[in-house]
């Protein structure tokens, strides 16, 4: 009996210090598998991309990048910093800096337009490292002694398939091939970097240079942007899932660590202040209330869920419409109130498997709740990270289920994981292959400008600006009639869109359609009194009249309103030119 017992108690001593025993010297798997799948990762990524370093700026770009004043000079660095102005720049300091960098580096403009390709390698660079980062923390995670034996054994192989679905998944072609998103490919490098210094640090006998890794990745990714206010919360869980094994053991052993996490959220919120909301485009009190936002969600989180299984159709700009009636909201609500159940559910009985649910729902949250975004109420981009909890469970889960089919078959071991590997290496080379094809003719749609607005011109019929911005190229192009045409169906969506209205009037003015040209001029400056641009482009169809002094008037209002107004000043310099001088006195 009592050998019995120290027998026990021996075996219990054992399994406590192999939960306390480093990865490393648990497993010490080979180095040669994990540098092939970071080689299969990268080539299968490059290879996805090969063809998008000739697509061109488009959305956002345009005023991110091209009229970004501040990339023109990388020092003083202070401007570069923190004077941005454009939308997607403004408030993320090193994502302007990464674009004013790659703009010193292009050499600037050459025959009128700004060298591309460069932009593009940083943003495909930057998402294969990511991709790269992605396969050790789940590698690491998958060898953690949290983890059940089956998938510990199978780590390396498993990280690559979930790394490399990821990495080739055309959902990610808007954070890689749009290139002023690379901020979601640059704060996704960044959040998993944060993750797997923590995962290694835990690992390792002196922590510190790791957890120095740690805050500096979360604070390089605060700088990036706002979704990284999530990854304190997020890692604290993922600590207390396959770490620490509760909430008090995390804070006893890492307190240091996440108070200087939390101390991020300081900065960020200077950031977020000093953005004034993001220039009005994120925010409350800018046109968009929390709930008409909020319920508009349900149905874009089902969405972007069915965009991961099925890649189609992708689409660049979803336009501002929210959903309204409690029939469109219901059925999606339904769905994601069980799916957040779910996880809440599993977090308790099955953690590791919860956390996917966590990191998914936590990581959306700042885009995809109730905080508006009023110029873009979807976004495939905001799936960029939320995509590797799908790919992971999809992985895993096929996995358990292959193992449980294999283990039915009556064969010899070796014959039956024989079998498990060539089927496990078709499947996921299938999968890879089909997204990877899907990805390469994804890129192609952001060829040139028209191409990519027809694209969502045809996707969503019902977005006003996409039809609006085919108009633009239409009429850069000189294809005016197919332009009149696009203008007029943004006009029947939003007959308020004062631009449309005005770049309506260009094109009737470029046809010597002077009465139609006056018409929308007038229009639009109804709609937006102090649309100084709109009242200078009736001044010059008045002028073209020979309606001076109606001209000069509207000239002078427009520099009124906008002294920098340079069209206005050059025309109204060349009108009081060709008037005759006022009689002088009889002598």
């Amino acid at each position: 009996m009592r050998s019995t017992t120290e027998s026990l108690e021996r075996r219990l001593a054992v399994s406590r210090e192999s939960l306390r025993t480093p990865v490393a010297d648990v497993a010490r798997p080979r180095r040669w598998p994990v540098l092939l799948a970071a080689l299969v990762i990268a080539g299968a990524g490059a290879a996805a991309y090969s063809n998008s370093f000739r697509c061109v700026f488009i959305f956002d770009d345009l005023p991110g990048i091209c009229k970004n004043e501040t990339l023109l000079r990388l020092w003083p660095i202070w401007p570069v910093l923190f004077s941005a102005t454009a939308v997607t720049c403004v408030g993320r300091p090193l994502l302007n800096l990464s674009l004013a960098v790659n703009y010193a580096l292009a050499g600037g403009y050459k025959d009128g337009v700004l060298e591309v390709w460069g932009f593009h390698l940083f943003d495909l660079v930057t998402h294969i490292l990511t991709g790269l980062v992605l396969l050790g923390v789940v590698r690491r995670t998958l060898l953690l002694p949290s983890i059940p034996e089956r998938f510990r054994k199978a780590a390396t192989g498993l990280a690559m398939a979930i790394a490399l679905i990821w990495t080739v998944h055309p959902l990610q072609t808007e954070s890689v091939t749009y290139l002023v998103q690379r901020c979601e490919a640059m704060v996704g490098f960044f959040y998993l970097l944060t993750l797997y210094s923590i995962i290694r640090a835990s690992q390792a006998r002196r922590p510190v240079a790791w957890y120095v890794v740690a805050v500096v990745a979360c604070v390089l990714g605060t700088a990036t942007k706002e979704v990284m206010a999530t990854a304190p919360v997020v890692l604290f869980v993922y600590d207390r899932v396959f770490l620490a094994g509760s909430f008090r053991e995390a804070l006893r052993r890492r307190w240091v660590l996440y108070a200087f996490l939390v101390a991020t959220w300081g900065m960020l919120a200077v950031l977020v202040l000093s953005s004034e909301g993001r220039a009005g485009s994120a925010g409350f009190g800018y046109g968009m209330g929390s709930w008409e936002y909020g319920r508009t969600q349900f149905k874009y989180v089902v969405h972007y869920l069915r965009l991961a299984f099925w890649p189609n159709p992708l689409v660049l700009d979803y336009g501002v419409r929210t959903v309204d009636t409690v029939a469109e909201i219901l059925p999606y609500a339904i769905v994601v109130t069980l799916l957040a159940a779910g996880t809440a559910v599993a977090l308790l009985r099955r953690p590791w498997i919860g956390f996917l649910g966590f990191w998914f729902f936590a990581i959306l949250a700042p885009s995809s709740s109730f905080v508006p975004l009023v110029t873009q109420i979807a976004a495939e981009h905001r799936m960029y990270l939320p995509l590797a909890a799908v790919v992971t469970l999809v992985v895993i889960g096929g996995y358990a289920g292959g193992t449980r089919l294999l283990a039915r078959l009556e064969a010899p071991d070796s014959r039956r994981k024989a079998i498990g590997v060539a089927l496990a290496v078709a499947l996921v080379g299938a999968v890879a292959g089909v997204f990877g094809y899907l990805t390469y003719r994804r890129n192609m749609d952001y060829s040139s400008d028209l191409t990519a607005w027809s694209d969502i011109a045809t996707k969503v019929p019902d977005n006003a600006r996409a039809q609006y911005t085919v108009g633009n190229c239409l009429g850069r192009r000189d294809r005016l009639d197919e332009a009149i045409e696009r203008y007029k169906i943004a006009l029947r969506l939003d007959p308020a869109y004062v631009d449309a209205h005005n770049n309506l009037g260009g094109v009737y003015l470029r046809q010597k359609k002077l009465k139609e040209a006056e018409a929308e001029y007038r229009e639009a400056i109804r709609i937006r009194p102090t649309y100084a641009e709109a009242i200078s482009n009736l001044g010059g169809v008045l002028a073209m009249q020979g309606r001076r002094e109606e001209a000069i008037a509207c000239f002078r209002q427009a520099l009124r309103i906008k002294p920098g107004c340079i069209e206005a000043q050059g025309n109204l310099s060349r009108l009081l030119a060709q008037m005759p001088p006022p009689p002088g006195p009889t002598p």
